[in-house]
């Protein structure tokens, strides 16, 4: 699968976080639109097919997401 470049990811991520607090805000149709646009972007940058999924998934591959991986320390 291909993957995203983090910087995508990170504009992404903001862009889905803005536009969703504008829509709490003022629920604005272009604003929706918008964020269902981003919601769309971010499961197909992620390989997902739920928001929630996408943007747990875009967060876990962020610079800084893992500062430790023990995957390769034996027990």
């Amino acid at each position: 699968m291909l993957m995203a470049h983090p910087v995508l990811l990170q504009q992404l991520v903001e862009q889905y976080e803005t536009l969703r607090t504008l829509h709490a805000e003022n629920g604005d149709t272009e604003v929706r639109q918008r964020l269902d646009d981003v919601a769309y972007s971010l499961c197909v940058a992620t390989g997902t097919h739920d928001v929630d999924a996408a943007l747990i998934a875009a967060r876990h591959r962020l610079p800084g997401a893992r500062t430790f991986d023990d995957s390769v320390v034996a027990p």
